[in-house]
């Protein structure tokens, strides 16, 4: 099979017979062999039975129901598992991404010099306060903090070898950086395509401005996984052996000097009394603690990764 479109989605039901119209358009146009994959996020409205509908007419159109809403992270992650193509095509069920890309996404990651494809919506139907501005600072940061240069990161219109999806491990709401996460996995061959950005048609958002709050927090929790990930006690044990160190030479110095004034009969006070031997002692606990906080995160990374964090309900029958 040539392409394998992933689709998330939450309560998008008057958009998906579009959007689906649209893609098979695409695909019969350019005679390409497809199955396009939605995840049904927990929506609340009749986006499912759409699915289903499409499905039964189509043995291409799969569909998957998460028993809740569990964010794009996870419908992405269930859909990966899922796809066949030797190509996959990722793209929002909201039709502000334009099916008509995919052909070019293609050709471009079939050249055989990339592992990824990275849509940029250069020009965009957005509010220019509340997402232009916050996106394109949250862009240069990623940029900066990660080394992949991409100018927009968010952008769900991506295309990706297979053997990139079924080798990163799509967690939490780490779908903002999963070139990051293909960098970090050795698939470093990432590259851009600008493409067209649609005003929305129907509904309204799903994303907040919590969303670049998260995105932020996101973006210092992969950087630490990127340095250090494999590798915790090259930080915790390094900063726990130094605290430690430091701790036991002031403790030491503390000791020493009393013992000096005890010999010359110098004026002393008791060492209980002296606050650099609590300060001392302190940091000596914490580089303790840190010490053990990389030996622990050893053994975690040795330990197996726990199951998948979703349930899902239903799957179409052709699934």
């Amino acid at each position: 099979m040539q392409i394998s479109i992933v689709i998330p989605l939450l309560n998008e039901e008057q958009s998906l017979v579009e959007l689906y119209n649209w893609i098979a358009k695409v695909m019969r146009s350019n005679s390409f062999s497809h199955e396009i994959i939605f995840i049904d996020d927990g929506s609340t409205d009749n986006s499912w039975k759409t699915i289903e509908a499409l499905s039964e007419n189509d043995a291409a159109v799969k569909g998957i129901k998460f028993n809740r809403n569990y964010g794009k992270s996870q419908a992405l992650h269930a859909g990966f598992l899922r796809a066949q193509g030797d190509v996959v095509i990722t793209m929002d069920a909201d039709l502000q991404d334009n099916p008509e890309e995919i052909p070019e996404l293609y050709k471009k990651l079939k050249e055989g010099k990339y592992d990824l494809v990275s849509g940029w919506k250069k020009k965009r139907y957005d509010h220019v306060l509340t997402k232009n501005l916050p996106s394109k600072l949250f862009n240069a940061a990623a940029r900066k903090t990660s080394g992949v240069k991409l100018h927009d990161f968010n952008c769900g219109l991506k295309a990706y070898r297979r053997e990139v999806i079924k080798n990163i491990d799509v967690y939490g709401e780490m779908h903002r950086y999963i070139p990051v996460l293909a960098k970090n996995s050795g698939f470093s061959k990432i590259t851009e395509k600008e493409v067209k950005h649609q005003a929305r048609k129907y509904g309204t958002t799903k994303f907040g401005a919590e969303r670049f709050i998260n995105g932020f927090l996101d973006l210092i929790s992969i950087w630490f996984l990127s340095k250090f990930g494999r590798r915790p006690m090259h930080l915790f044990g390094a900063l726990g052996v130094l605290m430690f160190l430091f701790g036991f030479i002031a403790a030491g110095w503390i000791g020493i000097s009393k013992l000096w004034k005890m010999y010359h009969d110098e004026p002393n006070i008791l060492v209980a009394l002296n606050p650099w031997f609590y300060i001392a002692l302190t940091v000596m606990i914490i580089g303790s603690q840190l010490f053990l906080a990389g030996f622990l995160g050893e053994l975690i990374l040795r330990s197996k990764r726990e199951k998948e964090q979703y349930l899902i309900n239903k799957t179409t029958p052709n699934l």
